[in-house]
């Protein structure tokens, strides 16, 4: 299994290295590193582990002729070439949903903040300006 552990947690790559034989292209460091990584490795490769900034592309799903999935640290699958996958029956796993109601729940506390306009009443206060020119004037509600 090949993985980036630049974004991985690593309470997941410890998990990863019980299981697995775990080689990760970023810790080598010469020049051609990549190309050295992929000669050396490439037939013992069966899963790419990724996330929303490191996936599979094309050119690294070519190179890697016994790979058998590709699974996404993260929501999106922005990185990883699904084209590719699928011509060459590759799996291709991520997280969705994880963070859903986060989101959403953020989008609604930013409608409010905006609409109440909180974030200028909070500069306004701790300024100290309330006290030199009085109260805010405050929003109605929205409508």
């Amino acid at each position: 299994m090949t993985c980036s552990s630049v974004q991985v947690q690593p309470y997941l790559l410890e998990a990863l290295e019980e299981k697995f034989t775990l080689h990760k292209l970023d810790t080598t460091t010469e020049p051609d590193k990549a190309a050295r990584f992929l000669r050396t490795h490439r037939d013992s490769i069966r899963a790419v582990v990724g996330t929303a900034f490191v996936g599979a592309d094309a050119e690294l799903i070519d190179q890697l002729p016994n790979l058998e999935i590709v699974s996404s640290y993260s929501v999106g699958v922005d990185k990883i070439d699904l084209a590719k996958c699928k011509e060459k029956g590759i799996r291709v796993t991520n997280c969705p949903d994880v963070s859903t109601d986060d989101v959403a729940d953020l989008a609604l506390g930013l409608m409010l903040a905006v609409s109440r306009r909180l974030c200028p009443i909070d500069r306004y206060v701790r300024s100290g300006l309330w006290s030199k020119l009085g109260d805010y004037k405050l929003t109605t509600k929205v409508r």
